[in-house]
């Protein structure tokens, strides 16, 4: 979403931002319930995975995944269909990252990465799919409306 660079940068942090927001508290509170310690590490975790989950969006991910839609999207379809492939796509390619990052941040780079890495991708995608499609994508379009409402087309002169 956005008309230029500048305003797809500011959907894409916004989107991002919200994302590893949930995917934080979700991870962290199945880690160590609710406690003050899941605070105190949702509070330090935040900011690194938001930062490589932004790389990851921006240069990897989201080109990745807006080439494969435009090629499923058929040009004339409805306008969700295309958002709807997009977000699928999205959430697909940040769950294989961002649960490699979860997984090396938790059980470091020893023998038990292999297993960490595959309880991560089958617990997040079952978070972040619905979180992308029923929460954070209609929050971040609604927000971004709010920021950049759309221009009324030109109004036309009439032919008298």
């Amino acid at each position: 979403m956005g008309k230029n660079k500048k305003e797809s940068l500011i959907f894409t942090t916004i989107m991002c931002a919200l994302m590893v927001l949930g995917m934080t508290v979700y991870n962290v509170l199945l880690l160590k319930g609710f406690t003050g310690e899941a605070f105190k590490t949702m509070a330090i975790g935040y900011v690194p995975a938001f930062a490589v989950a932004l790389i990851l969006d921006i240069f990897v991910v989201g080109a990745i995944a807006k080439s494969i839609a435009g090629r499923l999207v058929k040009p004339g379809s409805p306008m969700i269909r295309k958002v709807l492939a997009i977000s699928c796509l999205m959430v697909a390619g940040m769950v294989l990252f961002m649960s490699f990052y979860g997984a090396v941040t938790h059980a470091g780079f020893g023998p038990g990465l292999g297993a960490a890495y595959a309880h991560n991708l089958w617990v997040n995608f079952i978070c972040a799919l619905p979180l992308q499609l029923v929460i954070v994508g209609p929050l971040t379009r609604a927000v971004f409306l709010k920021i950049f409402p759309p221009q009324p087309a030109a109004s036309q002169p009439s032919a008298a």
